[in-house]
């Protein structure tokens, strides 16, 4: 029995953790803890969590917790997340992994000095259907990779609280939204880009509504990535793998249960499915408890996730804002 405690009473535990655990006989969710303690007994009475810690560091020495799920702003994951590695426990940490890349960097070496596990929490890598991306892709299905575009954007409205708008809490589009198409590319390329320019539409200081970038893949492989959480931006998930012989489109590979497609051009024939599936969030936990179980590696954290905080520092930087953290 693997036994989860929670870091935060944020809004993504109900969707991500909660119920999944639920299904399970092999974990269980023991204890919360959150900034506002009235909060956190309220949230716990909501979801049937037995018990309320004081603080996250009394929560992170409790010797009956094997897993923290590091649910907080960016700007507690590091100093938390290797809190509890050096207390002997596995970290799912949420995105994006930290706030800038040294931190990842530290993040990374913790786990590794501990010996203890450290995920990031990008659920669309353990899904179906981004495993029957990558098995098209690196089967040959369109032939040799030639170019990628991606693009992830949700609309965010202003609000003075809304920790997206905040730079200091780890806040912006690229941050909170794309740092997933950024992971797409990056996975299906199975290599790193080098950057060869950044786009930044600017809102509250610090913050940007829209980035857009162009990378480039080794073997001369471009790449297009576009976020935006403008207020009047509508939904797009997207992916597009052009190949030697035909290029790939999906749909929603951030939320697949809600409805994804696929479709495979080779010529004038194409072929268009779905990947059904549980949610995304099913996936990523039964991948967590595989790797505490020695059955899996992990997919994700470590040197990828340090990989990923550096393109997005260098984006910023780029783009003409500074990476959060500085």
């Amino acid at each position: 029995m693997v036994r989860i405690g929670i870091l935060g009473a944020a809004k993504i535990a109900p969707k991500a953790l909660i119920p999944q655990v639920k299904k399970r006989a092999d974990c269980s969710v023991v204890a919360i803890a959150a900034r506002d303690g009235a909060r956190a007994g309220a949230f716990a009475g909501a979801h049937g969590i037995p018990e309320v810690v004081e603080s996250y560091e009394a929560l992170i020495a409790r010797p009956d917790i094997d897993l923290i799920y590091n649910a907080l702003p960016p700007h507690r994951h590091a100093d938390l997340s290797i809190a509890a590695l050096e207390a002997g426990k596995h970290v799912l940490c949420e995105k994006p992994f930290a706030l800038n890349a040294p931190e990842a960097r530290r993040m990374a070496d913790a786990a590794e000095r501990t010996g203890r596990h450290l995920i990031e929490a990008f659920h669309y890598r353990f899904h179906p259907m981004f495993l029957d991306i990558l098995e098209k892709v690196r089967s040959g299905a369109i032939g040799r990779l030639c170019a990628m575009k991606a693009d992830f954007s949700v609309r965010i409205p202003y609000a003075a609280e809304e920790l997206r708008h905040r730079p200091d809490l780890g806040g912006g589009a690229l941050m909170d939204l794309g740092c997933y198409p950024l992971h797409w590319l990056r996975t299906v390329a199975g290599s790193e880009p080098r950057l060869i320019s950044a786009r930044m539409e600017e809102g509250a200081a610090g913050i940007d509504l829209v980035t857009e970038a162009e990378l480039e893949f080794p073997g001369g492989v471009p790449a297009r990535l576009r976020t935006s959480m403008k207020p009047d931006q509508k939904i797009k998930a997207f992916l597009a793998i052009k190949g030697s012989e035909g290029i790939l489109r999906a749909t929603n590979p951030i939320h697949p249960s809600f409805g994804n497609s696929i479709s495979i051009q080779r010529g004038r024939d194409v072929t268009r499915y779905s990947v059904g599936g549980e949610t995304t969030y099913d996936y990523q936990l039964a991948h967590v408890l595989d790797v505490i179980a020695g059955r899996a590696t992990p997919l994700t954290g470590g040197a990828d996730a340090v990989a990923n905080m550096a393109m997005i520092d260098a984006i910023y930087e780029t783009g003409g804002l500074k990476p959060r953290g500085t």
